[in-house]
């Protein structure tokens, strides 16, 4: 008797932060780059603040071109259905609507990069800072489809 291979659906992720130009994009493009055969990812924001290129330079630096993402409001994601998502600042947290269904929310606040780099003494000190950021951003997405089944969205 043969097994049947386990059939699992995707999880449908949203990354939300305020202006889907850093950390959300980043997320969603570890999403896909580490997690796209458990994820199907999106990111938006509750403006659209266009993509930052210091973002799109530290996640190339890592492997994962996110230069082809763009910048997106939730009005342009509003006729998808998500089992998650996922506020990456404390703006989008306290400000995120409510979603319909079993929707559920994470919420995983990373520093935000553009904002710390204005105080660095370098641009390359700026780009550590977007280094450090990405990798947080990594580790979270790393094991984000286990809280995510813990979270009972099977």
């Amino acid at each position: 008797m043969n097994p049947t291979p386990e059939v699992t659906a995707l999880r449908r992720i949203l990354f939300l932060c305020t202006g889907n130009s850093c950390r959300s994009q980043m997320a969603e493009g570890w999403a896909r780059a580490l997690a796209s055969d458990r994820i199907k990812a999106w990111s938006a924001g509750l403006e659209a603040h266009g993509l930052n290129p210091q973002a799109v330079l530290v996640m190339r630096e890592a492997g994962v071109d996110i230069s082809r993402q763009r910048s997106k409001t939730l009005d342009e994601v509003a006729h998808l259905e998500f089992d998650c998502v996922v506020t990456v600042c404390d703006h989008a947290r306290e400000t995120c609507p409510l979603f319909p269904g079993r929707t559920h929310r994470i919420h995983a606040a990373f520093d935000d990069p553009p904002t710390l780099a204005r105080q660095a003494a370098s641009p390359e000190e700026a780009l550590g800072i977007y280094r450090r950021v990405r990798d947080e951003i990594r580790d979270f997405v790393l094991g984000l489809p286990e809280l995510v089944s813990r979270r009972g969205d099977a």
